[in-house]
């Protein structure tokens, strides 16, 4: 069967198995120069009652699951029969639904950019009616903007946290200002700030993203020293990582072709994180959870693991330029997650054959193939 069902176009890979809801729908500033995702849309609050609907049919859709686990033999467990009809690849509603079932059905992701953009009281009513309607949800999270934060009455977000609001995805990106006007953020870090440490003192987890190689090869100092001094301000719970990507849907690539932006190589991009790190004196766990990043490995709590992950970045940067060549090509097509998987003999050769093809007149291999690798991981 087919559902009539709105779904968003992305959400945190920490959110992969939750329930998504699209409570608004794109982005309301979409300005931002490094970001490609709804670009060409147009930005739109749902209403209430329509947010609702969705919600009434992913209820409808768990109890036909539960129906057809009693025909099938699975005793009533959902996540029995979830599972098998995830594998079916049925309409999006129902694999939405499946696919959260069979994670354990406790989480609840609230899509599009900005869903705090939304009426407090409007969204207050969307989180508990989730709550009413589904009594095994412990987890609901969203994205926002700091603007948007920096704008809400700490009892607004107090009421939101107290309605069931558990967590809060906010893209930082930079902590630079020049960085954060070149690249049309609409905030500054003032603002960051403000909004961030609201969140906080709200009682709501928050996420701060970090954008590495934003600066490119002319602001990468600048932001890597900034972006950890509004980060020690804010304090946030965690602090998850990304690396710049750039494709031709994105406004940054004509900056990128005309030479006014130059991009930060891999190691680059480390030696900037590597100042990051450094500089972070705040209580946030650390996290590097997107396959964009080149050491998804350098993760930890803060202050405590900062000195094994630095450790980390230590390790990559005394390899043989060749073996970092040969990790910086394995990691860019998937065969290698962690420095360790040099160690494979097997997979350390058949990287070490696709670098003998991507070589031109025996030359190094060119960072711009680095980046289009890059891009194949994103849509």
């Amino acid at each position: 069967m087919t559902y009539p069902f709105s779904l968003g176009p992305i959400r945190p890979p920490n959110e992969a198995y939750s329930l998504l809801i699209r409570a608004t729908i794109n982005c309301p500033w979409n300005r931002c120069r490094f970001c490609s995702v709804y670009k060409g849309t147009k930005f739109q609050l749902r209403p209430v009652a329509e947010i609702k609907q969705d919600i009434e049919t992913a209820r409808i859709i768990q109890d036909k699951i539960r129906e057809l686990s009693w025909k099938s033999g699975y005793g009533g467990s959902v996540k029995g029969i979830a599972g098998t009809i995830v594998n079916t690849m049925p309409d999006e509603a129902v694999y939405n639904v499946a696919r959260w079932l069979n994670a354990g059905g406790e989480s609840v992701f609230l899509q599009d950019a900005n869903s705090l953009i939304m009426r407090t009281n409007e969204l207050v009513e969307v989180v508990r009616f989730l709550k009413e309607t589904f009594p095994s949800i412990n987890r609901i999270t969203t994205y926002a903007r700091s603007k948007t934060a920096a704008k809400k009455k700490p009892e607004e977000l107090m009421e939101l946290h107290q309605a069931g609001l558990s967590r809060i995805h906010i893209g930082l990106e930079s902590g630079y200002d020049p960085l954060l006007q070149y690249m049309d953020k609409g905030v500054t870090a003032a603002e960051h700030i403000k909004g961030g440490r609201s969140v906080v003192e709200s009682g709501i987890s928050l996420s701060e993203y970090v954008l590495l190689g934003l600066g490119g090869k002319g602001m990468w100092r600048e932001h890597a020293l900034e972006t950890a001094r509004v980060l020690n301000e804010i304090d946030p719970d965690f602090i998850r990582l990304r690396t710049l990507v750039i494709n031709d849907r994105t406004p940054l690539h004509t900056e990128v072709e005309n030479g006014d932006f130059t991009r930060a190589t891999d190691e680059e991009i480390l030696e900037e994180e590597k100042l990051l790190i450094e500089h972070l004196e705040c209580h946030s766990n650390y996290v590097s959870d997107h396959i964009n990043n080149l050491l998804q490995e350098i993760e930890g709590k803060l202050p405590e693991d900062k000195e094994r992950m630095l450790a980390v970045i230590d390790r990559f940067q005394t390899l043989p330029p060749e073996e970092r060549t040969n990790f910086k090509i394995g990691r860019r097509v998937g065969m290698y997650t962690e420095l360790d998987d040099l160690h494979n003999w097997h997979k350390h050769q058949a990287v070490e054959q696709m670098i003998q093809r991507l070589r031109r007149d025996g030359k190094e291999v060119d960072e711009r193939i680095i980046y289009t690798l890059m891009e194949g991981f994103i849509s």
